[in-house]
C-alpha cells in the first residue's frame, strides 16, 4: 500500500494526528508538504499541480494508492487502523475515540472563528471570553471524561485522540494565538497530565526532532 500524506509545512492538529500515528505505527508513507502558493491554487482548483485530487478543496489529503481521502477524522480513523491507534474490533472503544475527535473539531471552530474578527483589538478582547466562558466550560467537560491517573483519555493506550487534543490544546496555549492566555490549561490538571503523555512519548519526540522547527513551542502543559 502507498501512501502519500498532503499538507503543508506547519505541525497543525488535522495534519499532526494522522502524520504521527503513521509514524508511531511505522506505517511508511511520503510526507508531502507544499508551499502556501501550490495550496491556494489546489484551494480553487481542487487538484494540486501534479494533478493529484483535493476532494473538498482543502487540507489534509491522504492519497491511499492513487485514491484521495479528506477531511481530518476520516484520515486519522483510516491511520489508526493501520498503525493500532484505532481499534478494528471494539466497535465502543471506537466510538469513544470518535467522540474526542469531534470534540477537537469544535475546539477548533470556536476559536477559528474568531480569525474573521477585522478589528484587532475586539479580536483579542473576543478570544479572551471565549477562554474564560464557553472554552473553559468545554474544558472542564473534557476534563471529567478523563479518568484519574490515566496517561490516556481512552484508556488504557495511545489513540488518535491523544494526539488531536495535545495538538490542538498545544495550539491554544503556545502564544500563536494573541489574546489567547498560556495558561488556558492551569485549572485541567487531567487534560495537562494526558498531553504530557502524549508530548514525552519516545516516537512522539523522535517526530518533533525530525520535522519541527527548532525551540517551536508545542503548548503550554
Amino acid at each position: 500500500m502507498q501512501l502519500r500524506f498532503i499538507y503543508t509545512n506547519m505541525p497543525f492538529w488535522r495534519a499532526e494526528v494522522g502524520r504521527i500515528t503513521l509514524f508511531i505505527g511505522d506505517v511508511e508513507f511520503e510526507d508531502l508538504r507544499i508551499d502556501r502558493e501550490e495550496f491556494l491554487r489546489a484551494k480553487e482548483s481542487g487538484k494540486l499541480d501534479d494533478g493529484t485530487v483535493m476532494p473538498f478543496h482543502q487540507m489534509p489529503v491522504l492519497v491511499v494508492d492513487g485514491t484521495s481521502i479528506a477531511q481530518t477524522g476520516g484520515i486519522a480513523r483510516f491511520c489508526g487502523k493501520l498503525s493500532g491507534l484505532y481499534p478494528t474490533d471494539d466497535h465502543l472503544k471506537a466510538a469513544q475515540i470518535d467522540q474526542f475527535i469531534d470534540f477537537a473539531t469544535d475546539l477548533n471552530t470556536m476559536v477559528s472563528s474568531t480569525n474573521q474578527i477585522q478589528d484587532e483589538d475586539q479580536k483579542l478582547a473576543t478570544r479572551l471570553e471565549l477562554a474564560n466562558g464557553p472554552l473553559k466550560r468545554k474544558l472542564g467537560m473534557l476534563e471529567r471524561l478523563i479518568q484519574e491517573g490515566s496517561d490516556w483519555i481512552v484508556p488504557t493506550s495511545i489513540s488518535i485522540a491523544d494526539i488531536a487534543i495535545w495538538r490542538v490544546l498545544g495550539w491554544f496555549t503556545s502564544g500563536l494565538l494573541d489574546g489567547m492566555p498560556k495558561n488556558l490549561l492551569s485549572d485541567f490538571p487531567k487534560i495537562r497530565h494526558a498531553c504530557l503523555a502524549v508530548d514525552k512519548h519516545p516516537k512522539v519526540q523522535e517526530w518533533i526532532g525530525r520535522t519541527y522547527p527548532e525551540n517551536y513551542v508545542r503548548g503550554t502543559y
